[in-house]
């Protein structure tokens, strides 16, 4: 199989991950269709081994249609798959033993307990020892914070102890790679937080852990790598810093003389604007100039003094994710595309 093509808006990737071997997802020209609709449209994945890269895209974009080819519970139309290494769908039987999945919510049987409805599965799984099932499945219960409801029947359960429980199934053995459909879904804040702990805690172990999630900011404190999928396309990928440093920085200038700087800023090209909401110290107000248009940071400063500015406070701040995200999409997360 050839080496990965570049298939994004940020870097090479070829450059950044290397030969094929590297990476624990690849796809070439994946084409998934529903009778006329092309659902994923001849994308190139490329995730790394031993990442937690973070699948993002609007609501139809693509992204679990994608996730379910991935795991042979959809056929492509056209395209390479691999996954560990393997070419998939060939080599299924081979590899879903290394891989844990959690796609589309958890389904358990209501009437049973949680730990009754892990050790049924862990049962199904005939690489699983018998002799250590009620070892796995105490010790994965424990490590998504469920020891307390083992005994309890699933019917009983929140969406969050659901949700937990799915990511215990995905868990009952060591995986090389983890499959995430919205892992937090449900979760307070503190079950979030643990969520997030664990996944880091698996890619630091050696998994790799692919999440498909509409939590930016979850995303952004999490996931190494990011992939962003707008209207069945692959519009961006790589490394997180990379996507970011990829869009627009803004400059934060915190001064009395907000008409004097406004005019400065449009001078040496920004889009200047008052920022909402910002003060400071001093009770002045921040003029936000859109990019830097080429511009030195100091010289940007020296520009606004040598015209009588009284600068209190200047940053350049680099595009968050969500900026990122709207300006290669053109979209919010509750658009259906």
């Amino acid at each position: 199989m050839n080496e990965p093509r570049t298939a994004t808006s940020v870097g090479t990737t070829e450059r950044s991950l290397g030969r094929s071997f590297d990476l624990a997802i690849e796809t070439h020209g994946l084409v998934k269709r529903f009778g006329h609709r092309s659902a994923v449209n001849g994308i190139d994945l490329a995730v790394p081994r031993g990442s937690v890269f973070g699948f993002l895209g609007p609501n139809g974009s693509g992204k679990t249609t994608t996730i379910r080819v991935l795991l042979g519970l959809a056929s492509a139309n056209s395209g390479d798959i691999r996954v560990l290494g393997r070419e998939m769908p060939q080599g299924l039987a081979s590899v879903l033993p290394d891989v844990g999945a959690l796609v589309e919510g958890p389904g358990f049987y209501p009437f049973l307990t949680g730990s009754a409805n892990l050790t049924r599965l862990d049962a199904a799984d005939r690489h699983a020892s018998s002799s250590t099932r009620r070892l796995r499945v105490h010790d994965a219960l424990e490590r998504v914070g469920l020891s307390h409801a083992a005994g309890k029947k699933v019917r009983a359960y929140s969406l969050g102890m659901k949700q937990r429980l799915g990511l215990a199934n995905a868990m009952l053995r060591p995986r090389e790679l983890l499959v995430l459909d919205e892992p937090t879904n449900g979760l307070d804040p503190q079950g979030t937080r643990e969520v997030r702990t664990l996944i880091r805690s698996l890619a630091a172990g050696g998994t790799t852990v692919f999440v498909s999630s509409h939590l930016l900011a979850e995303v952004e404190q999490m996931c190494t790598h990011v992939g962003v999928m707008s209207a069945g396309r692959l519009v961006a990928q790589g490394p997180l810093e990379e996507l970011r440093a990829a869009g627009q920085a803004h400059v934060v200038v915190q001064t009395p003389d907000l008409d004097l700087a406004s005019r400065v800023l449009t001078r040496l090209g920004l889009d200047s604007h008052e920022a909402p909401g910002t003060g400071s110290p001093w009770g002045t107000t921040a003029v936000l100039g859109t990019g830097i248009n080429g511009h030195e940071p100091e010289a940007i400063v020296a520009a606004l003094v040598a015209d009588g500015v009284r600068v209190r406070g200047f940053s350049v701040v680099n595009a968050s994710l969500e900026e990122r995200f709207v300006s290669l999409t053109g979209e919010g997360f509750d658009v259906v595309g």
